[in-house]
């Protein structure tokens, strides 16, 4: 009779616990070791085929067996894997298998290792799919679009042979300054919370995944990173210290994270910073007080590349640093030292064979959820087409900031100069966490191909994205004065390059050539480079039309491009962007996007976010004090007229109208202005919204719900509690709901 642990029919807990009863130490210790770089595992043949390394090898012998194996298909600069010596997607299955079946011969009890990949925005393997970064997702405001792209990566993830995806979720972005702002879906916790919820929903499916049950073929446990409040690192600087009190960091840091959690996420990643002090992935007041004791969460916890190791500066050496996080509640490491000296922690008294076989269980657990003990090898299934979603999530993302009627581009105009450093490139469109790309579409050829055929297409870069190298201007001036319209197409990059120079977690240290954006690229000025300005004032003065196009990772500072006819930003639309772009210029499609960030003046105005403590705020002397574009702002090729809302129970209605002659979406938001409240309120609080797509003239009902949870704020012992008296204010952006009709409503019975 085959041990309990390896019955299909058992129920998942009775399995672990036969299963964790024969274990030895040793191989306990590794289930919790996620040592190796994926792409240490495996080299490639010239005649194309795979082979394993002695580095796989000594690893698996170490721990007889493998507990989790980071990145095997992971491509980029920092692995130095490309298409010449890396799985793509007709091989990488083949890998994955080759792998698990070199593990399963070292595990004594057959005990298969998982697969963890990146997917920030899909997954980050050689032809997988590329999205838009989490920055254009928020700007969407389309949580089902989202939810849809999430599945597909789920998808393509499952059937290339991984298992565990890795994305970027909870942080919010308070300081723009960030290297990593493109990671965040925006300022705002509900709207993050909305797409966090998406995003688990998208990769993990339905209510099985939910209930503990066993995740489908096509679907793929999340962990969510990074858990909590990284995204307010003191100045913009990446992994510093945050100066977050409790209370900033239940009402702005943890709703998307417990929503993820409500929503039934597999497991969370802490996060490098600290949080009152305690370095999240050794802070077991988060970790445990709060994520599993008071929120439920019985999945699992993996820390940050080499975040455990960081605790020795604290916990004086690795063996204590290892203890120190198995104690706060980290199950899983990933490249760290310390978890490997677990038996050594044990030895001394550090840790407790109890704390140890919790944190193994939950591994465990995930494994036989996955199914595979039952079928440890990759399902192969076609991989889904992704250019069309990827192309729609990019047009759903474009936002239009300003427009005095130069779009979109009428069908007559005869000459369009394409000019700038980001106009005939793809490199600058993918974001950070991207593999190299075979395929992509530029707006200069989007725009040719187009727009109509009697229409001249002209090209001038112009400058480069970096630098005050100013001699190519003089050529796009000429290019732009002859035209009819010009297209300035400016920007910043995420762009890693060969010779990027990277930190042991692949941050980067020192960039080269074209990299502003990204983990590792902090700005202290929010300014695009020197030259790209001069070419912004240059053909601005020419007279010419222009529409300014930011491809950008995080808002910047350029007020000077209010000037224009037109500005847009697509954010990285990924790398058929160009399309998307090409499309909305053209009017082939509306623009559908919101900001889901305030775009500041200047870098000296921060912070800028809309839904700061309602006081009396002074302004500046010397600039205005408020953002140059608020928090929800975009525009359509048509207008909107907003009627009262009216409340019945839990909905909110109100009257949406296209005003204009063209086809356009609104997305209604919905803020609440708390009246009566033990605790200082912030001004204004985003709590529903509702995208509607109106023909010219027509009239439609918005119906969004406003719930008890929906008004729940952050009490003064921390505690949840509902108002007496909100304001209810119904508008097209935080700024328009400042004037906009109150609607008053009594909350409480």
């Amino acid at each position: 009779m085959p041990p309990l642990y390896q019955d299909p029919t058992a129920p998942t807990p009775s399995r672990v616990a036969d299963l964790l009863s024969r274990m030895t130490l040793r191989e306990k210790v590794g289930q919790l070791n996620q040592r190796m770089y994926g792409w240490n595992a495996y080299t490639r043949t010239p005649t194309g085929d795979f082979t394993l390394t002695e580095a796989l090898d000594e690893e698996t012998t170490r721990w007889q067996g493998l507990g989790a194996l980071y990145g095997l298909m992971r491509a980029d600069p920092w692995s130095g894997v490309t298409h010449d010596n890396g799985p793509d997607a007709r091989t990488s299955a083949d890998l994955a298998d080759m792998v698990q079946r070199h593990v399963l011969a070292k595990s004594r009890l057959g005990i298969p290792a998982l697969f963890v990949e990146e997917v920030p925005h899909g997954h980050m393997a050689l032809d997988g799919t590329v999205f838009p970064v989490n920055l254009g997702i928020g700007a969407t405001w389309n949580p089902d679009l989202y939810e849809r792209a999430a599945a597909h990566a789920a998808a393509e993830l499952r059937a290339r042979g991984g298992h565990l995806a890795l994305v970027s979720a909870l942080d919010i972005a308070r300081d723009p300054r960030w290297g990593r702002t493109e990671e965040c879906f925006g300022e705002d916790p509900y709207l993050a919370t909305r797409l966090t919820e998406a995003l688990v929903h998208g990769m993990q499916g339905g209510q099985a995944p939910l209930k503990g049950g066993q995740f489908a073929d096509d679907k793929a446990p999340v962990v969510l990173k990074h858990f909590a409040g990284q995204g307010a690192t003191t100045g913009g600087r990446n992994s510093a210290e945050t100066e977050l009190g409790p209370r900033e960091l239940h009402e702005i840091h943890l709703p998307a994270a417990r929503a993820g959690v409500e929503a039934g996420a597999a497991a969370v990643m802490s996060a490098y910073n600290e949080v009152n002090g305690l370095p999240c992935t050794g802070n077991r007041p988060l970790l445990t007080g709060l994520l599993r004791e008071t929120w439920g969460f019985d999945g699992l916890v993996m820390a940050d590349g080499l975040a455990v190791d960081r605790l020795a500066r604290i916990a004086g050496d690795t063996v204590t640093a290892g203890a120190l996080a198995l104690n706060a509640g980290v199950d899983m490491s990933l490249w760290d030292e310390g978890f490997t000296h677990l038996e050594a922690a044990l030895e001394r008294g550090l840790v407790t064979e109890a704390a140890l076989d919790s944190a193994v269980s939950r591994v465990l657990s995930l494994k036989f959820r996955l199914g595979l003990f039952e079928n440890p090898y990759t399902r192969r299934r076609p991989l889904p087409e992704g250019r069309v979603l990827s192309t729609e999530l990019a047009r759903a993302s474009i936002t239009l900031l300003r427009n005095d009627g130069v779009l979109p581009v009428r069908p007559d105009t005869r000459r369009i100069a394409v000019i700038g450093p980001h106009a005939a490139t793809t490199t600058h469109q993918l974001g950070d966490y991207t593999a190299p790309q075979h395929e992509g579409v530029t707006v200069l050829d989007a725009l040719r191909r187009l727009a109509p055929s009697a229409t001249d297409i002209r090209h001038t870069r112009g400058c480069a994205l970096t630098g005050d190298d100013r001699k190519d201007i003089p050529e796009a001036v000429a290019t732009a004065a002859a035209s009819d319209l010009a297209v300035l197409v400016l920007g910043g990059s995420s762009a890693r390059t060969p010779d990027t120079e990277f930190d042991a977690n692949g941050a980067a240290l020192s960039t080269r050539d074209d990299m502003t954006c990204g983990e590792g690229a902090d700005l202290a000025s929010l300014r695009l480079g020197l030259a790209q300005h001069a070419l912004l004032d240059a053909v601005l003065a020419t007279g010419t039309p222009t529409a300014v196009v930011l491809v950008q990772g995080r808002p910047h500072a350029v007020p000077e491009a209010d000037r224009a006819g037109a500005v847009l930003t697509a954010w990285y639309p990924g790398p058929w962007g160009g399309d998307a772009i090409a499309q909305v210029l053209l009017g082939h499609t509306a623009p559908q996007g919101r900001l889901p960030v305030s775009v500041p003046r200047s870098v000296a105005q921060l912070p800028v976010y809309y839904n700061h403590k309602e006081t009396e705020y002074g302004g500046y002397v010397d600039e205005r004090a408020e953002p140059l574009y608020s928090f929800g702002h975009g525009l359509a090729y048509t207008t909107f007229a907003y009627g009262t809302p009216r409340r019945d129970g839990d909905t909110v209605d109100v009257e949406v109208t296209n005003t204009g002659a063209r086809q356009g979406r609104s997305v209604v938001q919905l803020y609440i202005r708390p009246l009566r409240t033990p605790v200082w309120p912030r001004t204004l609080e985003l709590r529903a919204f509702q995208g509607v797509d109106l023909e010219p003239g027509e009239t439609r009902t918005v119906s969004m719900h406003l719930g008890a949870d929906q008004l729940k704020l952050v009490g003064a012992d921390l505690e949840a509690f509902v108002p007496d008296e909100i304001e209810v204010r119904v508008a097209a952006s935080a700024r328009d709901a400042l004037t906009a009709v109150p609607l008053i409503a009594s909350v409480r019975a």
